[in-house]
């Protein structure tokens, strides 16, 4: 007898956007071992502000999700602050940018890069 399996919800939801430019970034690097890295620092106006970075390792507490060829990683300091999120990117007549949509946040600065929960 199998044991059931247990269903874990992505931690971050990933648009086909962010998804895209992350591949055409490590496209234009030429490193197919490269992993999008999203993180939470302390620090911005509002007290946290989301962080990315792209990164050939991994820890073995990083979740890590994987979508059509690409590995995002968060860091397990990270990871509660980002359950539920989406990553984003858009480009606009303020430049082009990822961008993280977090119910967790109970409020952001005017720049969007920084939250408070």
């Amino acid at each position: 007898m199998s044991s059931p399996q247990t269903f874990v919800p992505e931690p971050i939801r990933i648009t086909d956007n962010a998804l895209s430019k992350v591949k055409s970034l490590i496209d234009e690097e030429g490193n197919e071992d490269l992993k999008f890295r999203v993180f939470v620092t302390g620090g911005g106006c509002s007290g946290f502000q989301y962080g990315f970075a792209f990164d050939e390792a991994f820890a073995d507490d990083d979740a890590q999700i994987e979508r059509d060829g690409i590995t995002v990683i968060i860091d397990a300091m990270s990871y509660p602050y980002l359950v539920g999120a989406e990553l984003d990117y858009e480009e606009g007549l303020q430049g082009a940018r990822f961008k993280v949509e977090n119910p967790n946040a109970s409020s952001t600065c005017g720049c969007g890069s920084s939250f408070s929960i």
